[in-house]
Formats: C-alpha cells, structure tokens, sequence
C-alpha cells in the first residue's frame, strides 16, 4: 500500500485548523472572527517554517501589544488617578508581561488551538509561556483589524479587568526568582538556589533549558528563548512546587 502523503503549505494550514471547532474560543472572547484571520492568529512560526513559508502570527501580535499595552495604560491612568507615573508603569509591567499573558491564556484555553509545528509539539508548545502570551496578543491584533480600536480595548478590559484592578497589590510577584526567595524564606527553608541552564536546538532557534536546585531534595524545570526566561519558568516552577507541598500537609 502506498504511504499516504503528508499535507503542506496552504493544505496543511486548512486541515489543522478544522481540526478544532473554534466556537468555544470566540465564545470565551466574546467576539466574532473571520476563519481567515483567526486562524492567522492562531499559526505560530513553526507551524509556518514546516510548511513552505507560510504567513505566521507574528505581524498580529505586533500590532496586539500595541493595543494591550494602550488600553491597560489608559485605564490604570483613569483608575489610579493619584499614582505616579513610576508606579502606573510598573502596575502596566504587572498586567501585560509575558507570565500574566500566558495565564490568560491558559484560562480561556487557547494552547490547544494553536498550530504549531512538529517540534514545538513535541516539547509542549501549547502550554509554553512564550507562545501562549504571543497567541493573546496575535488575537488581540486581529480584532483590532475586524472591529476597530473600541472593541479591541472592551474585549481587554473585560479580560483583563480584575488583573488590572489588583494591579497595585501585584507589586513584585511577576519576578519569580524573587517570589522564590520570599518563599523560601516564609517556609524557614534556608538552602539557597541553584540554576543551571543548558542550551539545545540549532544555533537559529535555541531553546534553553534550566534545572533548579534547593537543596538535596527539591527540584524544578523551566524552559525559554533565553537563560533568563528559562531560569524564571523553573523559579515560578518551584514556587508552584512548594505551594502543593504545603496545602499536602497543612
């Protein structure tokens, strides 16, 4: 029998995308989306790369952060009227960075709607901060091109709403590493810790990878496009990681 050929290009594109029945994300959203630029939104580079080039999201998720970022800082401006304008960009820092985006995600369940490529599949892309908070903004882009500018910002400020409200409590819990320290600290551990951070991949597309030590006991893992990234994963990792350890014994 005749090995069945593989789809690429434009083929492949429009068969992994009708794979998923797109209702359910809009709905979560709350906007309505042509096929044609959500599933634009939802094509990251290496899904494209395998697949002769196509267009990828990255040109919707320039336009997104500029949407985001826009409508985060004029709503803290009318919300926080007395904060300086050091704190509202810090308060800014703490709504829209890459760790608060992929959360997001995560709660309206984009990772497994987005096309990725074989390699990112493999080594759980859809779950990676990096491109969860990447695919928020790509969508972001695209309803600002299909609705304008007022409805991109009512979709962020529903979404975004109660992040933005509690941003002045966030204060410096994005930095992981700190976060760990603070923990470490509560929980009387005094071990200090350990990263380690290994590169892998091609030269054009490294992927690092960091194992994190506190103690002879405890251990975690991040990865990222860079050390720093990786090392911050595998720090909110361990947060994470001593937090169930508490609520299993407390």
């Amino acid at each position: 029998m005749a090995r069945k050929r593989r789809l690429t290009g434009e083929a492949a594109l429009h068969a992994a995308y009708n794979r998923s029945d797109h209702a359910p994300l809009l709905d979560a959203w709350g906007v309505s989306l042509s096929d044609d630029i959500l599933r634009l939104a939802l094509t990251h580079r290496s899904f494209a790369n395998e697949n002769d080039n196509l267009p990828n999201n990255e040109r919707l998720e320039f336009l997104g952060d500029a949407v985001l970022g826009l409508s985060v800082a004029e709503q803290l401006y009318v919300q926080f009227p007395d904060r300086t304008e050091s704190e509202i960009s810090k308060m800014r820092a703490a709504v829209v960075n890459m760790y608060a985006l992929a959360d997001v995600a995560r709660e309206l369940q984009i990772g497994s709607y987005i096309l990725l490529g074989r390699g990112e599949m493999r080594t759980g892309g859809e779950d990676k901060d990096s491109i969860l908070a990447d695919t928020v903004e790509a969508i972001l882009g695209a309803i600002y091109l299909e609705h304008g500018f007022a409805t991109a910002r009512e979709t962020v400020l529903r979404i975004f709403g109660s992040r933005i409200t509690s941003a002045p409590s966030v204060g410096l819990t994005m930095d992981w590493k700190t976060v760990l320290l603070q923990t470490l600290s509560e929980k009387k551990i005094s071990s200090t810790p350990e990263y380690s951070t290994e590169e892998t991949g091609p030269q054009h597309a490294l992927t690092f990878e960091t194992t994190l030590t506190v103690g002879p006991s405890l251990y975690s893992r991040g990865t990222g496009r860079n050390k720093k990234e990786a090392e911050h994963n595998a720090a909110k990792a361990m947060v994470s990681h001593l937090k169930s350890i508490h609520a299993r014994t407390s």
